[in-house]
């Protein structure tokens, strides 16, 4: 399960006599009677157990080296956004308020690119407003080049604190090839709750741990990656995967203290960027706070260089 697979199926019957298939990509699933592989189309391909004549577990996808897709910041941007999609979503002229039970930042800030069709004092009002009636801070995602010229200089006025993160690209093919022990890592759809259990950012609440499923499972196609615990226990480390058409966005890279500096989190990213390759995508960006050297060392030695730099304002309370 959650392997790569090359399988073998009796399709149909002609004149008495069975006609074989192939097909290789992820076992999804296999239960109640059924197994279920999802090709690199995307199309799962299902069918019934007694149908299978044979099957294997085949190595990642040759991911190719192919140049970085052209993109500037302000198309970064707004891929992010749709590979860690808001709950809810508005717009405010150009810009995006959304939120999300306050998980995360990403999910709980104006994007603010373009022009708000108001003057921005006038904007920024109507965004911390916004938030207010959410019982959430008023987070401001600014973009330069991308967001309106003086905001900066406003936010500056209104005392707004300021965090940069950096957003690093890198081309899919090398990342692909990186690592060993590809033959730990299991891939699904969907974020179970022993995946959770490594991640672990909203235990407690409620609304935030609903806000985190929806907007975990957002996005394009999404994939997330396990290195089950041998014992049956936590997963010593995970990861997730949002591709979307040329791009394949990596978070919740996580790897338990104990199994940290094994080379075990560029597994995990080689995993998930031999699946995005076989979907199409050639580059690869991340997210990472500035001040997260551990993280910025790790993405270093994985090929990854900084394409620009946002920052969340946050606006102060009246």
């Amino acid at each position: 399960m959650g392997r790569r697979v090359s399988v073998r199926r009796v399709a149909e019957l002609v004149d008495g006599r069975p006609v074989f298939r192939d097909a290789i990509g992820v076992l999804a699933s296999w239960d109640d009677g059924g197994l279920t592989v999802i090709p690199r189309s995307g199309g799962a391909v299902t069918f019934r157990e007694e149908l299978l004549v044979a099957g294997k577990t085949v190595p990642p996808f040759p991911a190719r080296r192919l140049p970085l897709p052209a993109a500037d910041p302000v198309d970064l941007q707004r891929i992010a956004a749709r590979g860690w999609p808001a709950v809810e979503q508005e717009a405010l002229g150009e810009w995006t308020l959304r939120a999300s039970s306050g998980f995360t930042r990403r999910a709980n800030s104006v994007q603010a690119l373009g022009d708000p069709g108001l003057p921005l004092s006038q904007a920024l009002d109507a965004v911390r407003a916004w938030y207010a009636a959410r019982s959430l801070p008023a987070y401001v995602e600014v973009v330069s080049p991308g967001s309106p010229d003086g905001l900066v200089q406003e936010l500056e006025r209104l005392g707004a604190g300021v965090a940069p993160t950096l957003v690093r690209t890198a081309p899919l093919g090398p990342l692909a090839r990186l690592g060993s022990g590809h033959e730990r890592v299991r891939l699904s759809r969907t974020a179970d709750a022993r995946w959770m259990s490594r991640y672990r950012r909203v235990a407690g609440d409620p609304a935030a741990e609903r806000a985190a499923a929806a907007v975990l499972h957002g996005g394009p196609s999404v994939w997330f990656a396990t290195v089950p615990d041998p014992e049956g226990g936590v997963p010593v480390a995970i990861g997730r995967l949002a591709v979307d058409g040329p791009w394949a966005c990596f978070s919740a890279i996580e790897v338990a203290p104990h199994a940290r500096r094994t080379g075990l989190a560029g597994t995990v990213m080689a995993v998930l960027a031999a699946r995005a390759a076989e979907e199409g995508a050639s580059g690869a960006y991340l997210q990472v706070e500035a001040e997260n050297s551990g993280a910025i060392a790790l993405y270093d030695r994985l090929g990854f260089t900084t394409s620009h730099t946002y920052h969340y304002a946050r606006l102060p309370e009246r």
